[in-house]
């Protein structure tokens, strides 16, 4: 027991802490209500919005009418299967975060096939024995500094986060730096941040700002709110031209995969779609549909957002033909028997626990939440300056792998990073002989090899040529990855 002197010190210095801390009240029912209606909102928007991922790239969608349907229930989905398998794996182990190598395992024993990009390129050096946050640096994963995984595999760390903005977006960066980093990592704090703050709130500018304050300042991502934003006032009826300077000024490589599957347009296209929906369900959807780019992921942010708002119990009142079903398509030795209301009740146990370990308290039927302020949880860090801390940081372990002969899969590893981070020349010359056993281990990785020979990205392209100057030899042909 601490002395009175003590006890009394320590009192005084929380005194500050507890006066400004804010506990704002919300019933069980209420809590379960606007969990399950974010859940549902994202399943509608990402599996409805499917009929138009990458339809209108040059041109916008013209879609008129649509009415938000699941008449066989829902199916695994990348924007959701990913956050399934940690929400299961969560809710089992009482651990949030999960420890980085067991994400590792989780992706090793679940996640083996239906994922593409950064995602893709991160499932490979898992297998190479590279664990998160590695798996989702520049340096290492070509795709990561541009790739939406920051923004689609997010939303569920910000509906387990009620009133809590600054704890969703430390969990969704957790989650979210697995494949990505960077401007993506900002979307992620955006976007967690966002539905957080609309558990107890409708007012979208309110939302928007809360959205923009937990962005770097000096991001990308907080110039296109701001963008966007001022675009929708400038043409409050004619979602068409604030579309149209969207295109304009992100559109950076002439409609290649990163203008399809990047952060800049389809950040753009969530933010235009809420402005534009004007808080109504329906005309959300049809706008993140219409925008176009990756519109299955973009309407499935936006309508979480909407979909906390107006809550389960008005949604399924709408008559919509919505079975309870969450069919497993993708994701092994998953559930079977998973339904959409218990992965969103899975997702409510979750959110109670993160109440009480961030400062609320359970009373009668309900919780109290000690609310945060948004704000930047991570600062936007320059690649160059990056790969320098990556590079003094692992250049003794890089080093060690190869100099000490190690068994394949670490002496892989080594050769992989240290021709990532500009090291192999100095290596190669120090053990030649090394090397060379180093450069045949992580020959031996087929499928890490088609990613790298075969680029789709500018930083793809660098990459390759750092490995051919290494000594790596491309595959005879383009093969497929998984199947």
């Amino acid at each position: 027991m601490l002395p009175p002197a003590r006890l009394l010190s320590l009192i005084l210095c929380l005194l500050p802490w507890l006066a400004q801390a804010q506990f704002v009240p919300i019933s069980a029912a209420d809590l379960r209500d606007k969990i399950r209606g974010g859940f549902l909102g994202q399943l509608l928007g990402d599996l409805n919005g499917l009929a138009h991922e990458m339809k209108y790239i040059a041109e916008p969608g013209q879609v008129m009418a649509y009415t938000p349907a699941l008449p066989e229930g829902a199916w695994t989905d990348d924007d959701t299967d990913f956050e399934w398998v940690y929400v299961v794996a969560m809710q089992k182990s009482g651990a949030i975060p999960i420890a980085n190598p067991r994400i590792s395992d989780l992706w090793k024993a679940h996640i083996n096939r239906r994922f593409w990009c950064a995602n893709e390129y991160a499932r490979q050096l898992m297998d190479l024995g590279i664990d998160p946050p590695f798996t989702g640096k520049p340096a290492f994963n070509p795709w990561s500094d541009f790739n939406i995984s920051g923004q689609f595999v997010s939303e569920t760390f910000g509906l387990m986060s009620p009133g809590m903005p600054q704890t969703a977006a430390r969990l969704g960066l957790h989650y979210t730096h697995v494949s990505i980093d960077g401007e993506p990592a900002q979307a992620t704090q955006l976007f967690t941040t966002m539905i957080a703050t609309a558990f107890f709130t409708s007012d979208l500018d309110r939302i928007l700002d809360a959205g923009a304050a937990a962005v770097d300042p000096h991001s990308v991502i907080r110039q296109i709110v701001s963008e966007v934003r001022a675009w929708r006032r400038q043409y409050p009826r004619d979602w068409q031209a604030t579309r149209r300077l969207i295109k304009e000024k992100y559109t950076h490589y002439n409609g290649a995969e990163r203008d399809r599957n990047g952060h800049e347009l389809n950040t753009a296209a969530v933010i235009g779609a809420l402005l534009y929906g004007q808080g109504d369900y329906i005309q959300t959807s049809l706008a993140a549909f219409n925008f176009g780019w990756d519109a299955d992921n973009n309407a499935a942010t936006a309508c979480t957002v909407i979909g906390v708002i107006k809550g389960y119990r008005w949604m399924m009142n709408q008559g919509w033909n919505i079975v309870d079903r969450y069919r497993n398509t993708s994701r092994d030795e998953m559930p079977g028997d998973e339904t959409i209301t218990r992965y969103a009740d899975r997702i409510v146990d979750l959110a109670e626990r993160n109440i009480l370990d961030n400062g609320g308290r359970k009373v009668g039927g309900g919780y109290r939440i000690r609310t945060q302020e948004p704000a930047n949880f991570e600062k936007l860090q320059l690649p160059a300056a990056q790969v320098t801390t990556l590079r003094d940081t692992l250049r003794y372990e890089i080093e060690a792998g190869i100099a000490r002969n190690s068994d394949g899969r670490q002496s892989a590893r080594s050769a992989y990073m240290a021709i990532c981070l500009d090291l192999a020349p100095a290596f190669h010359e120090r053990y030649p002989a090394q090397w060379a056993r180093a450069i045949a281990a992580l020959s031996g990785y087929p499928k890490l090899m088609q990613l790298l020979f075969f680029p789709r990205v500018p930083n793809g392209e660098r990459l390759r040529q750092k490995a051919l100057a290494a000594g790596l030899t491309p595959p005879a042909k383009q093969e497929p990855v998984w199947k």
